[in-house]
């Protein structure tokens, strides 16, 4: 407890501060909301230690006021552990804990609208869907014109029309706070079979024994992994702990959120990006003044201001999504780990291809390591088979018969007749290309020249549904060509995207339903449930997708899965390339035969014998692994060596390189590790700013934090420069 007039130490959550002196004027506790002003601007902060006193006394502002809620002191641990290890500010850290600016507020006054159910009259294009897409995921609570502009991602025309058109219709002008306290229960309806009950039973000993401690839930798919967990959750739960549930975001689908009513017999608490500026409120006010104790939510969700946290399950624990790379670079799986450690609670992971990171402490006794089999109910694994494209080509087809024109397929003639063979069982069929649009690359036959966008390094990627080419990092958009801008002579596309294998399947399966599943189609989560829908109801033969269809997903009529290009990402520069596309391939052939019928996998490759693929058709996802990790252990590479990223950016290339050179020069020599660089990104131009890497190289056991952080301090950063520090990167582009 500090006393009233005391100085304190006061962290705000901003990227520059490491905290600022301010003076009680009530007493207080470490770890205190408190309300200060910081050049004329209002800010929510925490009271973090001691004052430095560096501040001559008549200069030190009074903290504005005190609130009653506060962080704990492991709360505050992490925030500083969290800062050391990722290099962000702790200012920074405790930006993404106070992430809802207006959480100490009364409710804001502000004009509200909701959807008229009665109006059925005017045509609903797709972007008035999305809007109502909005609501739904909102639970159809009213909303500002700015939420539903944020949430849906249409333009302000499309929401001014549906006003005047009374489609959606004024109401009240106040947001109402909604309590989330909900009566959860164990349902009593899934009966755990004995592999299940014997790894929930390990799981809930540690709950119950307290402690920090990790367990890997090592499940093949449809092994059960979600009822395991829900055990754990449950006897946390029961015990008065708190419970987060973190997943990748394209798994919160309502087909878990049906699972888990069933299971504890309410709706869970549900924290992710498309929430309203208010739910964001309302919930983030909930965790802190405890009435939410059970959510599921994405990384963010790690955040929250939780009061006794007892339980992190974190699904999915391999998945990429869980990286951060935008407001500060951090894996949300590893600090829920330094969470779970630091206030000594357990942490389950789960996952049917667990990360090389995570096997790697499973090797070494850190994590306990629990292992599902068999699938749940006797269903059994799916076949899974190569086709040599070398040997069987793809088929060419008719887009236009009359004219006798002909386009370069992507399907070969052994996966078609698999196709209407499982179409003639009325059995559903899954075509999996990781690459969106219709084709990546826009070439002029004759020059050479490309279409690429001017702010990127990059090509654009034709999109036949918008009709523009499309760039894949910023967004951008171009008409395509009629003729090359540089020689005038006529242009081709290269290279095959799911839109592209949507048109030969029309071409070759005319009567077949089909669907396109990509992030260009599913713009919302309301467009991919309906899909689901139509999925789980018999209304599609054929749905053609990316990784979205990946995971998360349940289609007992699903029998036949086919990977059009299995070779995408098996020879990328990146060394967890081999790990990620085994992830990837291993996940889509789990949508396989989850019903009661075997299913089959057919993965289509000029690379038959590449030992990813090798592993993926024997089931031997071990060995593969194995493998894999020798060949990082020899490079020491991550797990078994450290990385630190440095990306330099700027406008100016002169500036870059400039500011390169003076790092470079003030690199110091580091025992048992190597600084690399300055090189060009691989993407060197991202949103008109041009990038250079540096990279810092370790063994296991380097201290690189310390050595980068006092790098940094050497040089001083102009202001038209950024610098951007990512701890063991899993993106090098």
């Amino acid at each position: 407890m500090f006393k009233s007039g005391t100085v304190v130490k006061v962290l705000l959550p901003n990227v520059v501060n490491s905290g600022y002196d301010y003076r009680l004027t009530v007493d207080a506790d470490l770890g205190s909301f408190v309300r200060v002003t910081l050049m004329n601007r209002p800010y929510i902060g925490v009271i973090y230690g001691v004052g430095d006193g560096q501040v001559s006394p008549e200069k030190i502002k009074n903290i504005t006021k005190v609130f009653s809620s506060k962080l704990s002191v492991s709360d505050l641990q992490w925030i500083s552990k969290m800062s050391e290890w990722t290099l962000m500010t702790p200012g920074a850290v405790l930006k993404l804990i106070v992430n809802v600016p207006d959480a100490f507020d009364e409710p804001r006054t502000e004009q509200l609208y909701v959807c008229n159910t009665e109006h059925n009259e005017t045509k609903i294009t797709e972007n008035r869907q999305m809007v109502l897409d909005a609501f739904d995921l909102n639970d159809n609570e009213p909303m500002s014109v700015s939420d539903i502009q944020n949430i849906s991602h249409v333009s302000p025309s499309v929401i001014k029309t549906m006003i005047a058109r009374n489609m959606l219709i004024p109401t009240a002008s106040r947001h109402i706070v909604k309590s989330f306290a909900y009566d959860y229960k164990d349902v009593g309806n899934i009966e755990l079979n004995a592999e299940q009950s014997a790894a929930a039973n390990k799981i809930g000993t540690d709950i119950m024994r307290g402690g920090f401690s990790v367990n890997l839930l090592d499940g093949i798919t449809g092994s059960g992994k979600t009822q395991v967990y829900f055990d754990s959750v449950w006897r946390a739960y029961s015990a008065g702990k708190s419970v987060l549930l973190m997943m990748p975001e394209i798994a919160l689908t309502a087909q878990f959120m049906q699972r888990f009513k069933s299971r504890f017999g309410a709706p869970p608490v549900v924290w992710h990006s498309n929430l309203t500026a208010a739910r964001r409120r309302d919930i983030w006010r909930g965790v802190l003044s405890g009435e939410i104790r059970m959510l599921v939510g994405t990384r963010s969700a790690l955040f929250l201001p939780w009061q006794n946290l007892g339980l992190i399950v974190v699904d999915e624990e391999h998945d990429s999504s869980y990286k951060q790379e935008d407001m500060g670079n951090y894996h949300g799986r590893d600090m829920a780990i330094l969470r779970g450690k630091l206030s000594n609670f357990p942490v389950v992971l789960a996952s049917a291809t667990p990360s090389e990171e995570t096997m790697h402490n499973v090797e070494l006794g850190r994590y306990g390591h629990i292992v599902l089999k068999s699938r749940y109910g006797g269903a059994e694994l799916p076949t899974i088979q190569t086709i040599d494209l070398r040997e069987h080509k793809p088929i060419d087809y008719h887009i236009d018969s009359e004219k006798e024109e002909m386009r370069t397929g992507a399907l070969s003639q052994v996966l078609c007749d698999e196709i209407a063979a499982t179409l003639a069982k009325h059995q559903q069929v899954m075509l999996f290309i990781n690459r969106r649009g219709f084709a990546p690359i826009v070439q002029c036959k004759k020059c050479g020249w490309v279409a690429t966008c001017q702010d990127c390094s990059v090509s654009m990627t034709y999109h036949k549904n918008l009709g523009k080419l499309l760039c894949h990092i910023c967004g951008r958009t171009m008409a395509l060509p009629d003729k090359c801008p540089s020689c005038h002579n006529e242009v081709s596309m290269r290279g095959t995207g799911l839109e592209k294998v949507e048109e030969e399947i029309h071409a070759k399966f005319p009567h077949a339903r089909t669907a396109l599943v990509s992030s260009d189609t599913m713009m919302s989560r309301g467009a991919l449930e309906r899909l689901v829908s139509k999925m789980e109801s018999g209304e599609l033969d054929i749905v053609i997708g990316t990784q979205i269809l990946a995971k998360g997903h349940h289609f007992p009529n699903l029998t036949l899965v086919g990977v059009v290009d299995s070779d995408i990402g098996l020879f990328g520069t990146d060394f967890r390339s081999a790990e990620h596309t085994f992830q990837q391939l291993f996940q889509v052939a789990g949508r396989a035969g989850r019903g009661k019928v075997a299913g089959r996998v057919l993965l289509q490759t000029y690379q038959p014998n590449h030992p990813v693929l090798v592993a993926i058709c024997a089931g031997n996802r071990d060995e593969f692994l194995r493998t894999d990790m020798d060949a990082r252990r020899g490079a020491k590479m991550p797990p078994f060596g450290q990385l630190i990223s440095v990306i330099i950016e700027a406008k100016k290339e002169s500036v870059l390189k400039q500011f390169c050179n003076d790092l470079a020069t003030n690199a110091p020599n580091v025992n048992g590790a190597k600084i690399m660089g300055p090189v060009m990104a691989q993407l060197y131009q991202v949103r008109g700013w041009f990038r250079m890497r540096f990279l810092v190289a370790g063994d296991e056991r380097a201290a690189l934090q310390p050595t980068v952080k006092k790098w940094l301090e050497r040089v001083r950063v102009p202001y038209n420069v950024r610098v951007k520090i990512d701890v063991n990167p899993q993106n090098f582009m």
